[in-house]
Parts: C-alpha cells; sequence; structure tokens
C-alpha cells in the first residue's frame, strides 16, 4: 500500500486522551483479530500485556541455551586439556575428579558471559535491532509519547489491514487524530 506522494505505508496510528483509554483500545484491537500492532506510552501501563495479547517472551530460553553453552565450553576447555591431553600431576595436584572445584570459577564466568552476550543479541534481534529511525518518528504528534501522549498503531503487513476497516476501528475505540503513518 502507498500514500499519494509514493511512500510505502508503514501502520495508521491514533492517539488516546489516557492510559485507561489506551488499555480499553487495545483490548478491542486484540478481540479484532490483528497480530502486527503496538502501544506507546510515556510509561508502562499494568496489564498491558494482557490486554494486547502477548505471551511469554523467549529471551529466557535463548538465555539459558547461552548459559548451557558456557557451561560445556569450560568443561571442555578445563577438563580436556586436564584429564585427556595432558593429565599431569602438578605440585601433587590430581588429574580425577577432586579438582572439579579449583574449576568452578570459570565454570561460572564462561557461563555469566555467554548468557550475558546470548540476552544481549536475541534482544537485538527480537527488537529488529539496529534500526537507525522508526517510521513512527514520522509522525509529529508521536513527539508527545515521551512526556503524555498514548499512541496505537496498526501495521499495514497484518493480514486483516484494510484501510477504512482499521480506521473506523480505531474511531471506534475513541481514537483521535487518526493518521496514516509512511516510511521514508
Amino acid at each position: 500500500m502507498k500514500t499519494p506522494y509514493g511512500h510505502n505505508v508503514y501502520a495508521i496510528a491514533a492517539e488516546y486522551r489516557s492510559a485507561a483509554a489506551l488499555y480499553e483500545a487495545a483490548k478491542r484491537v486484540r478481540d479484532a483479530g490483528f497480530k502486527r500492532w503496538d502501544v506507546f506510552s510515556p510509561f508502562p501501563i499494568h496489564g498491558m500485556d494482557e490486554a494486547m495479547g502477548l505471551g511469554k517472551s523467549w529471551l529466557s530460553a535463548v538465555v539459558l541455551v547461552g548459559g548451557i553453552t558456557g557451561v560445556l565450553t569450560a568443561l571442555v576447555l578445563e577438563w580436556g586439556p586436564s584429564w585427556i591431553l595432558y593429565p599431569l600431576i602438578v605440585h601433587g595436584k590430581p588429574f580425577t575428579w577432586r579438582v572439579v572445584p579449583a574449576f568452578f570459577p570459570i565454570i561460572f564466568e564462561l557461563t555469566i558471559l555467554f548468557a550475558s552476550f546470548a540476552a544481549f543479541f536475541a534482544w537485538q534481534i527480537m527488537n529488529g535491532l539496529p534500526r537507525w529511525n522508526h517510521p513512527m518518528f514520522n509522525w509529529n504528534r508521536f513527539a508527545r509519547v515521551t512526556n503524555d501522549g498514548f499512541f496505537l498503531a496498526i501495521e499495514a503487513r497484518d493480514p486483516r489491514f484494510s484501510e477504512k476497516e482499521t480506521q473506523s476501528l480505531l474511531e471506534e475505540t475513541g481514537g483521535e487524530h487518526i493518521t496514516i503513518i509512511h516510511e521514508e
């Protein structure tokens, strides 16, 4: 879908008077069956995740896999040389399972390091970052989102998106200043 000036349409957005109005609008949009939409608020709104129908994030699973990878890497890097490649007794230190406590600091550090990297890169990918400019910033009224503005945007790539029906839904929910947001 394109605007009359030839820009690609990103979404149709509306502004709401309060957090409560945005919360109720989010429930109506969720019940209408939209999947690609978001709300914008100057502060977190309690219960908004439920109102939007959002489930649990996959980030914790990615962090768990990163942590397990860190543990396995530490085990291979420490026990491989000490027990398999070079099983030497140095200063009376055995090379059996009794030296495991000496390896705990490295195991712990690599677990935290790998889990942190997994969390950071998964967070970047899940949020579509780095993105230098979000299309919502093309709307002048959106500058109020950091102060006192409450906005809801339904993306054009949503399968249920239709300009007229989406606009009428936003009007029914009490949205004001309904605008087509374009990508540049």
